[in-house]
């Protein structure tokens, strides 16, 4: 028990490296994605098509936000971009 509880504790401790670090790169993620979606609403509107390549990228930032605020709230011990690999939750959908 006394195991569980240290790993628990530098766990908890990890979380502040962890807030700044992914919370940096998210921040500037959330920009980039932000400005992936004006285009993609752009191309859409034109070509009567969305970009599968720009609505996959931004649903890699959307899969590392949610690993992040379950990390950062104690609900999940899975941690964010850059301290594990990227994934996506979901796939585009036609």
């Amino acid at each position: 028990m006394a195991v569980k509880k240290f790993s628990e504790r530098k766990e908890a401790w990890f979380r502040i490296i962890v807030l700044i670090v992914s919370g940096v790169i998210l921040g500037i993620w959330k920009a980039l994605t932000q400005i992936l979606a004006i285009v993609n609403w752009f191309i859409t509107v034109f070509s009567g098509k969305r970009n599968k390549e720009l609505a996959d990228f931004c649903e890699y930032w959307n899969t590392e936000i949610y690993k992040f605020i379950r990390y950062i709230t104690f609900v999940s011990n899975k941690r964010p971009f850059p301290f594990s690999n990227m994934e996506r939750m979901s796939k585009f959908e036609k």
